[in-house]
């Protein structure tokens, strides 16, 4: 039967020029209903989102014709998760009817998510917790998260990478996740620069400095772990890797706010628009991950936001020539365990492979770009290999305030007052998405 729809408001306008990552432009978006939803369809949601409706298609069949395209929020949940049969098809013919949309296949999730994060869909009432029943039925250590109702988190943008939560103990970290985790790495063993000959010269290598040490962690190793929890120069940092956004990032974790806990961050599993999500495994604190504030847990209670150092992307061979005193992570991680030279082989060559929405299209979506923010709050992003050319024809490379100059084959950004910024590269997609306002350098001006 059909259910009642709420009073709609007023027709959402088209907004042109929405493009997907392989270069589709993306149908209007649909019009959204106001006010609560209808009881009837709430009780199918929470029968959908339940494992005991798997097969009860007739569920499924009325919320596609509810009229109300929030919930087609819930439909793109339900796909990711159960991806395959009766059910998921049905869900993929129920978005189109909300949406008026027509997918390009019966297994949609990316195609349904992708839309709905490009018209910015809004969610439907109660959206978190309808949700939360799926995915803390799949993975219940997730509870933490969805249970924190003044959580700062986007639930739209929430999906499953497709892993479980690495939430082991500390004193077995240097075990296998029993249920597939992404694995952190915790103090890892390493050798200096002539140890590190088990390494390929032309490899990549994520440089970072603090009060003087320097240390190169290989792309390979951290392409497995993800999250690595280390000390350098007396501090003590966690560096995250979001291998889908193609950003290495690193934080102080040695400051917590009074009656914390040193952090220990870990992966979670779960992904926010293809970026990986960490947290705090003392406190389940969430953390935006590109940014390093606390979104949710006694963390965020206390606003906190770690301190970001410095990345540079470069060679082993680069880096090691101009830090002869680096050292580098150990061939096996100290943990004896054997790493492959190239563990994603080809995975990203054909783009994001989660849904990520509309583009900005002033760059193709993976070019890495070099990231700053400004004293005055301002983003800026370059084009690493196009700054790289012009800084080594002597050229200047400047915009906002943020100059660049060459560290080790890569590059550091510093501000008009000499003072260095803070900067990490990533996937133009991830930048811009998390930067929207951006700044963008344009090899053409420089001088």
């Amino acid at each position: 039967m059909d259910v009642p729809v709420p009073t709609t408001s007023s027709p959402t306008t088209t907004v042109p020029g929405l493009f997907g990552a392989d270069g589709q432009e993306f149908a209007s978006p649909p019009e959204v209903p106001d006010g609560p939803l209808d009881p009837a369809l709430v009780d199918d949601l929470e029968t959908l989102m339940n494992a005991s409706s798997l097969f009860d298609v007739s569920v499924v069949e009325r919320i596609g014709a509810s009229g109300d395209a929030r919930v087609a929020w819930l439909l793109s949940d339900f796909v990711r998760i159960v991806q395959r049969g009766e059910m998921s098809v049905a869900a993929a013919e129920a978005f189109e009817q909300l949406t008026g949309d027509t997918l390009p296949g019966i297994f949609a999730w990316g195609e349904m998510t992708d839309r709905l994060l490009a018209w910015d869909t809004p969610a439907p009432p109660g959206y978190a917790d309808i949700k939360a029943i799926l995915f803390v039925a799949i993975e219940p250590a997730w509870a933490p998260f969805f249970a924190d109702q003044d959580a700062d988190i986007d639930w739209r943008h929430l999906s499953w990478g497709g892993v479980s939560i690495d939430n082991r103990p500390i004193d077995e970290v240097d075990r296998p996740c029993p249920l597939g985790c992404i694995p952190a790495l915790n103090d890892p063993a390493v050798t200096d620069a002539n140890g590190g000959d088990w390494y390929p010269d032309e490899r990549v290598v994520f440089g970072v400095e603090v009060n003087g040490e320097v240390r190169a962690y290989p792309k390979n190793i951290m392409e497995v772990h993800e999250m690595v929890n280390d000390t350098l120069g007396g501090r003590e940092i966690g560096m995250p890797y979001c291998t889908l956004c193609g950003s290495a990032q690193a934080y102080f974790t040695d400051n917590p706010p009074e009656g914390f806990e040193t952090i220990e961050l870990r992966t979670s599993g779960l992904l926010v628009r293809s970026n990986k999500v960490m947290f705090d495994l003392h406190t389940n604190s969430v953390f935006d991950t590109f940014v390093g504030t606390a979104v949710s847990g006694p963390l965020q209670d206390e606003d906190l936001v770690l301190e970001q150092i410095t990345v540079v992307v470069t060679t082993w061979a680069e880096w090691k020539e101009q830090h002869p005193e680096t050292t580098i992570v150990a061939k096996d991680g100290g943990i004896g365990r054997e790493y492959r030279l190239d563990p994603l082989g080809s995975r990203d060559d054909d783009g994001p492979i989660f849904p990520i929405g509309d583009v900005d299209g002033r760059l193709p979506t993976q070019e890495q770009v070099l990231g700053v923010i400004t004293e005055d709050g301002t983003p800026v992003a370059f084009p690493a290999a196009a700054a790289l050319i012009a800084l080594k024809s002597d050229s200047e490379v400047e915009l906002g305030g943020v100059t660049l100059r060459v560290d080790g084959g890569g590059l550091r950004a510093t501000l008009s007052g000499g003072d260095e910024a803070v900067s990490h590269q990533s996937f133009w997609f991830a930048w811009s998405q998390f930067h929207p306002e951006t700044l963008l350098w344009n090899p053409a001006t420089t001088s």
